[in-house]
Order: structure tokens, then sequence, then C-alpha cells
């Protein structure tokens, strides 16, 4: 509001308000809608795990950026791809409520009112919505299941990890097919945890570890379950993006050393 009255967009009985105005009751108010630069709507081939009035969860592809400057990102496809909100509070468009990474690929969660935008965010700030990954690590772990909860930029970050099962692989000793649920949601953070025991994502360029970095294959980790409360029905969601047939297909035959390059 500090801002929008410095832009001149609230008005004091008709005039310009400024922020030492005083107000004894009775005046009138009002609020100027800001001009919004128009943003770009592009056309991109997106699976849609759910949809309705209030919000969408869509299957973000790896390699897709969800939103920023640039004019191919998941964001800007959304307009195209989900259906006009009929809800008298709908958002001019559909925005996501988090983040997934450039590599990452799964289930994205969407909201298309402004009712649902911010119950979602509180949702999340709560912890009250469950987000399941699946990751293919390297190394033969230890512990079958277990809490990372080191700091990342000096803030709190837990996550939970269990190991399903385990195959030997010539190049990386062992790859370990991992269920993930992070209770928090700091920037990389299940790629940062995974790396600080010694077990990376496979392909994970950034933290993987030199001269066992699998390339050429993309990041082996996909945000595979949303669960929570719907905010505005109460309904229970559950939803589920489809795990890619590479993760089974890696298991089933296990890394060599002759395909560390990806050709």
């Amino acid at each position: 509001m500090k801002k929008a009255i410095s832009r001149g967009q609230v008005l004091l009985n008709g005039k310009r308000a400024f922020s030492g105005n005083y107000l004894n009751g009775g005046e009138t108010l009002e609020l100027l809608q800001a001009k919004v630069k128009e943003r770009p709507s592009i056309e991109m081939e997106l699976e849609i795990l759910h949809e309705d009035d209030h919000l969408a969860i869509v299957h973000k592809p790896a390699g897709i950026v969800v939103s920023g400057n640039k004019k191919h990102t998941l964001e800007n496809a959304l307009p195209n791809t989900l259906k006009p909100s009929t809800s008298i509070d709908a958002l001019e468009r559909p925005m996501p409520v988090h983040r997934l990474d450039h590599p990452t690929s799964g289930a994205l969660l969407i909201a298309k009112s402004h009712a649902a935008l911010t119950a979602l965010n509180k949702l999340f700030e709560k912890r009250e919505i469950t987000k399941t990954y699946v990751a293919i690590t390297q190394g033969k772990m230890a512990s079958k299941e277990g809490l990372l909860d080191t700091a990342i930029k000096g803030k709190n970050a837990i996550t939970k990890y269990a190991v399903e099962s385990t195959v030997s692989s010539p190049k990386f000793e062992s790859l370990n097919w991992v269920v993930l649920q992070p209770e928090t949601g700091r920037r990389h953070q299940l790629r940062i945890h995974l790396a600080e025991i010694g077990h990376p994502i496979l392909g994970d360029l950034q933290y993987g570890i030199d001269g066992k970095i699998l390339k050429g294959k993309g990041l082996y980790l996909h945000a595979h379950k949303l669960s929570f409360d719907h905010p505005i029905t109460g309904a229970k969601l559950e939803v589920e993006a489809t795990i890619p047939s590479k993760f089974n297909k890696l298991m089933a035959n296990p890394v060599h050393s002759d395909q560390n390059s990806g050709h």
C-alpha cells in the first residue's frame, strides 16, 4: 500500500492521497489499478493432472523453467493450457505456487484464484502440503531411511528419505531408488542434502562428484506426488505425476563406465 500511495494509485476524496494525510472517518478512498505490462503467452504441451476453478496441478517436463524473465517458461504456457477460472476472484493469469528446478520433472501446483493463492501459500508455510519426490542416487547408502536436517544458507532445512531398492553399478558402485519428502522448501534442498551425505542425485551437474557425473541423461529427480486438503472445497487431494520411464530403465540396466559420456 505504501508503494501504491507513492505511485499515486490511491485517491482520497477524488484527489491524490499522500502518506501524511489524516483520516477522520467518512472519507472515500480509491485504489487505482496499476498498469501491468502485458506478459507473453506461449504454446507448450503440458499434462494436466488436476484442474478446477481455483487450482490446477500440471506435470512439468524436465528442462523447462517454471517462471522468470524469459519468454519460454511454463508460467507463460498456463493461459493457453488451463481453462479460465469462473471464480469471482479469478487471477488474471494462473500462477505457480511453488517452484521446481529447471532439470526436475513432476507435479507443480498452480493457483487460479486469489483465495486459492493465499490459502495455498499458508498451507506451504504450515507444512500441510506433502510433497513426495523420487530420485536415483549413487553410491551404496548405509541407512535405508533417515532424516537430513543440515541448514542451507543459514536457514533450517529438513528432508526425510527412504531407500526402496538398490542395484549394483559398474560405474557408480550402487544406484539407489530413493523416496524423498522435504519438510521445508529451500532452493536445491534435496540435491544439496543428498550430496552432503556423499550420495548425490544421478545426473546432477552442479552437486555431483567430479569424475562420477552421468552426462546427457538429465537429472534423476522427479516430483512424484502432492497430497493436501483443497483449501476451498476441503476435499482431500492426492495427485501423482507418472515417473519417467528412464528411472525404471536405469534400475533395470545399471550404468556402465562407458556410458558416462551420455552417448
